[in-house]
C-alpha cells in the first residue's frame, strides 16, 4: 500500500524536533533539516549530508519536498527574465526578474490566476485556480536570486509581490512566505526591501497594519474617481474608495510607512483634470508617493496609454502639491514580462 507523503516544509520547527524524538531520534535532528529546507533551500533529502544515510532514507519514506522547477525561461532584449514556474501539481505561474544598474528586483506570484477581475490585466482573465503555498512563493524567490547571482553577478536586491494574483487573498501563505525570506533561519532578507501590492482590500489592509509588519505596501490605483474604478476594476464596487481611504489612514497610524500608489494613465479613461484633481486630493489623506506605470498592452483596444501630455500634466499637478512621483518604465514587454501581461502564454 503506497503510504501518502506529507509536504515536510509544511511542518514548523517544532513539529520537525518532535517527530525525530518520536522516532528515537534527538530533537536537534529537526533543527538540521529546518536549516537545510528554508537556509539552504535543499531541494532533497539526499543533500542534507549532516544526516545519517539512515535517517535520510526514513525522511523519504515519510516525506515530499515539493520544490517548484524553472520549467522555461525567456530573456528580454532590456535583460529582464521570465520565468514558467510548473509546481508539483503541473500548474503553472510566472516569476519575473527584473535587473537596473544598481539592483535586481524579483517580481514573485502568489496565486494561480487571480481572485480579482481587472479589465486590463491579462492575469485576471485567467481562472484562479489555487493559493500558492509559502514554500511555493519562497522558492520563486530562491530561483531568481540565483539567476541574479548567476548573470548579474550580485545577490538579489527588492521583491515585489506584483506578480500573478491579488496577494492579500492569499494572506496567511504570503505572511508565512514573507517571515521564511526575511526570518535569519531562512534567507535573511530586509523586510525593508520587499513590497507587496494589492488592489485595494480594506479589511486586509488594516489586518497587515494590525500586525505591524515592516514591508512596503503598495496600492494599485488607476484612479480616484468610484465610477471610474469601477468600470476599470469592478471588484471595487465592494471595495468603495472611502473605505480604502480609511483603511490605508489606518495602515498608516499603525506603521508610519508611507504607502505607494501604482497608477496607469489610460487616453479616454482617466486623462481628464478631473482624475487628474481627485488624484492629488486622495494623496491628501495620507504620506504616499504616485508611480506612474506605462500601459503594456494586453491587445483589448478599451485600453490604449494615454499621449505624453497628459501624463506631464499628472506630474506636474502632483509635483506642485509636493507629493513625490515617478514614471515606470515598463521593462521585458518583449516577453509579456512587463506589468499586467503575465498570462502563462507559453
Amino acid at each position: 500500500m503506497d503510504i501518502k507523503k506529507k509536504d515536510i516544509r509544511a511542518l514548523s520547527k517544532e513539529e520537525l524536533q518532535a517527530f525525530f524524538e518520536r522516532i528515537g531520534e534527538r530533537s536537534f535532528r529537526g533543527t538540521q533539516v529546518y536549516e537545510w529546507l528554508w537556509n539552504k533551500s535543499a531541494h532533497s533529502f539526499e543533500e542534507m549530508t549532516n544526516l545519517s544515510k539512515e535517517i535520510r532514507a526514513h525522511l523519504d519514506t515519510h516525506f515530499v519536498i515539493n520544490h517548484i522547477k524553472v520549467d522555461k525561461q525567456q530573456r528580454s532584449n532590456d535583460g529582464t527574465i521570465k520565468n514558467a514556474i510548473k509546481l508539483h501539481d503541473n500548474l503553472i505561474v510566472e516569476s519575473v526578474l527584473i535587473p537596473t544598474d544598481t539592483r535586481t528586483t524579483a517580481c514573485v506570484s502568489s496565486q494561480v490566476g487571480c481572485s480579482l477581475n481587472c479589465e486590463f490585466c491579462a492575469t485576471a482573465r485567467l481562472k484562479r485556480m489555487r493559493n500558492l503555498n509559502p514554500d511555493e512563493i519562497y522558492d520563486q524567490v530562491v530561483a531568481i536570486d540565483k539567476q541574479s547571482r548567476l548573470y548579474y553577478n550580485r545577490p538579489l536586491s527588492n521583491i515585489v509581490f506584483m506578480g500573478m494574483g491579488e496577494p492579500l487573498m492569499n494572506y496567511k501563505n504570503v505572511i508565512a512566505s514573507i517571515e521564511k525570506i526575511t526570518s535569519d533561519e531562512g534567507l535573511g532578507m530586509s523586510a525593508k526591501r520587499i513590497t507587496v501590492s494589492t488592489s485595494g482590500i480594506p479589511k486586509m489592509i488594516k489586518m497587515l497594519a494590525d500586525e505591524e509588519v515592516r514591508f512596503g505596501l503598495a496600492v494599485s490605483l488607476h484612479s480616484a474617481i468610484q465610477e471610474t474604478r469601477e468600470k476599470i476594476m469592478p471588484f471595487a464596487k465592494q471595495f468603495p474608495l472611502p473605505d480604502l481611504r480609511e483603511s490605508l489612514e489606518y495602515w498608516y497610524h499603525k506603521t508610519r510607512r508611507r504607502v505607494t500608489y501604482e497608477y496607469i494613465v489610460w487616453k479616454g479613461i482617466n486623462d481628464t483634470p478631473e482624475a487628474i484633481a481627485a488624484l492629488v486630493k486622495f494623496c491628501k489623506y495620507v504620506p504616499c508617493k504616485v508611480n506612474l506605470i506605462e500601459y503594456n498592452s494586453i491587445d483589448d483596444p478599451r485600453f490604449q496609454q494615454a499621449a505624453p501630455e497628459m501624463v506631464d500634466a499628472y506630474i506636474d499637478a502632483l509635483e506642485n502639491h509636493q507629493i513625490p512621483v515617478t514614471v515606470r518604465r515598463s521593462r521585458g514587454k518583449d516577453i509579456d514580462a512587463a506589468c499586467g501581461q503575465l498570462a502563462n502564454k507559453s
